[in-house]
């Protein structure tokens, strides 16, 4: 038996379905990274929510048009500025055959305010409280203006199914633990897992017993997903012009032209709401893998700003990502959905000369040496992008050793803060800064701020603005403190924003799919002709 037809018996066998075995589609595809873990509260990274959220389902999801969508929720209403009332879907089952009950949603709000990487999200969303089996009421401890928002964040599990396999809590992804969700899933999603192997495959079977499939939300002809992480880009093409791949997340900007020119392939393109920059550890009194000792030269803004002024941004975009960029001076993913001004962003300009004697007026005459981490399977030309600001950097006189890693491992090291400098991407589909500022430039606390704050820097003035426009219910008064830190996280360089991605997705020419500009393949919407 060959290994296709093996794939095809095994989405037989997991969906009980009656279509008869040649009529079964798979669809094949790859990325350069691999998905991290199959805990939905364990890791807060947006190619792994991808894959977990074909699994594990919200209240509520972003449609076809990336806007709110009702999913396991059916309506929300606000009974006061504290407390929001939501009704669940009554014909909702988890791939066990259990049913959805509002005892499931509690916990999973409960278990995700206690994970490291998903109370940034739970916390806000306030206290959940059962009311009867298909409605929970959410209390915030304050007003929130985006309370809803928070709510359509954290995945839904089967209180049942982690109590049996002593998974009550969240995977602690930082410290490499193993856990059984983080190796198996069991959702209420449109595809159920079949098999997981991290490195080499992916494999995820229609759950034909979706509630969506009745309501018209499968759009779908897929009956089995196949991923499989290719870290050479030249192998992922290679393979997906030759057949045995249907899609390429991630295609080499520099091949688009030539893509562009084959008709068995198609590309699919956009602006994608992801701000991709440069942190510094601003926290401790000596730098970690660097030639300075005694001191740390990035709790200096003279030292972060020499940096800043030493990148050719437009360089970059016309030499590493091929046109494939948006150069931009705000760390925020989408400022113009986001509502700040377009005149707030313009960058500090380019100058090697003036970044020469910031460096010397901070006492750094002859630079100083010191390590940048990257991931090198992650973002688009990740690695590359930091080779070349360490060239950048060494014609200022900053000596820059660059460690790249696979995101699996990358990821497991940003959030204990061990770099001196790191690459950080940060997409969100929500249209609001505030999913930004709190969990990536407030200082760090226990309420699910700064717990992405990688530079572990603490700005008073930031977290009060930042602390402010979180309760204020005027919409007007909230949006103008939450330009007010955008601006303060500029002119202080706390991180060096560099651009947001424009992310080419490729696919044989037979291949119908919805591109979104949070870059998450979604199934639900893919045809194979």
């Amino acid at each position: 038996m060959n290994f296709r037809i093996l794939l095809t018996c095994l989405v037989f066998i997991a969906s009980t379905t009656t279509a008869t075995l040649t009529a079964a589609k798979t669809f094949r595809w790859a990325s350069g990274g691999d998905v991290t873990t199959q805990d939905p509260h364990g890791q807060d990274e947006s190619f792994t929510k991808s894959v977990n959220m074909m699994i594990y389902e919200r209240l509520f999801q972003p449609g076809k048009d990336m806007f709110a969508t009702p999913w396991l929720a059916t309506g929300l209403k606000v009974t006061s500025p504290t407390k929001r009332v939501v009704s669940l879907r009554r014909d909702v089952k988890f791939q066990d055959g259990t049913p959805l009950t509002a005892d499931d949603v509690v916990f999973s709000f409960e278990r995700a305010a206690k994970s490291n990487q998903y109370k940034t999200y739970a916390v806000p969303a306030g206290v959940a409280k059962k009311i009867d089996d298909y409605t929970v009421e959410f209390t915030t401890a304050a007003p929130n203006p985006v309370g809803h928002i928070y709510l359509g964040e954290v995945p839904i599990m089967s209180k049942k199914w982690a109590e049996k396999n002593g998974a009550m809590f969240a995977q602690d992804f930082s410290t490499k633990e193993v856990t059984f969700a983080s190796r198996n899933a069991m959702g209420t999603g449109p595809f159920k897992l079949v098999s997981y192997e991290p490195g080499i495959k992916t494999v995820l079977a229609k759950n034909a017993d979706w509630w969506g499939i009745k309501d018209g939300r499968f759009e779908s002809n897929v009956d089995l997903i196949e991923y499989r992480p290719i870290t050479n880009p030249a192998t992922r093409m290679a393979a997906l012009q030759s057949g045995e791949l249907d899609f390429v997340l991630d295609p080499a900007v520099q091949d688009i032209a030539k893509i562009k020119e084959d008709k068995n392939l198609k590309i699919w393109e956009g602006d994608e709401t992801r701000i991709i920059s440069i942190t510094f550890d601003q926290a401790r009194d000596e730098l970690l893998f660097s030639d300075v000792k005694g001191k740390n030269p990035f709790k200096d803004k003279r030292v972060r700003m020499a940096l800043y002024q030493a990148i050719d941004v437009n360089a970059i975009k016309t030499s590493i990502m091929r046109g494939l960029s948006t150069p931009t001076a705000l760390a925020t993913p989408s400022p113009k959905a986001e509502g700040i001004p377009d005149a707030m962003d313009k960058r500090f300009p380019f100058d090697p000369a003036a970044a020469k004697k910031l460096l010397a007026d901070a006492g750094y005459p002859n630079g100083f040496g010191f390590t940048l981490h990257c991931p090198n399977d992650r973002y688009v030309n990740d690695e590359k992008i930091c080779v070349a600001l360490a060239s950048m950097w060494a014609r200022i006189g900053v000596n820059t050793k660059v460690e790249t890693m696979p995101k699996a491992q990358y990821f497991q090291r940003t959030p204990k803060k061990e770099f001196s400098a790191c690459m950080q991407g940060w997409g969100d589909n929500n249209r609001d800064a505030m999913f930004t500022l709190k969990p990536l430039f407030h200082s760090l606390n226990d309420k699910g701020a700064g717990d992405t704050n990688y530079g572990n820097f603490k700005n008073a003035a930031l977290d009060d603005l930042i602390d402010k426009a979180e309760l204020e219910m005027d919409m007007a008064k909230r949006q103008s403190l939450i330009n007010q830190a955008v601006e303060l996280v500029k002119n202080e360089v706390l991180v060096i924003p560099l651009h947001r991605q424009v992310i080419p997705w490729v696919s044989r020419a037979n291949v119908s799919l919805i591109h979104r500009s949070d870059n998450k393949f979604a199934p639900l919407w893919v045809t194979i002709k």
